[in-house]
């Protein structure tokens, strides 16, 4: 295939927006608060929630994937250190 025949789409890469709460350099806290408040929204308004997609972008955005990956494990084995449905 020739650069010619290439097909270029648009990308657009998004990050978390600015948060008040959090002014500082050092984004960790403002991290797990994101995964916190996206797991506390799904299980309070369902993952078909739109308002909810903006937790789950910022985390993403936000958090190394071995976070994510060790705070999930955490919550499937009933260790995670923040109660979700409250």
């Amino acid at each position: 295939m020739s650069d010619e025949e290439r097909e270029t789409k648009p990308f657009k890469f998004v990050t978390a927006g600015f948060d008040a709460r959090f002014p500082h350099q050092n984004q960790t806290k403002h991290c797990w608060q994101n995964y916190v408040d996206y797991h506390k929204c799904i299980i309070a308004k369902g993952e078909d929630f739109a308002p909810c997609k903006q937790f789950y972008l910022a985390y993403r955005s936000l958090c190394p994937n071995s976070w994510i990956d060790r705070w999930d494990t955490q919550r499937e084995n009933g260790n995670f250190p923040v109660k979700l449905d409250s």
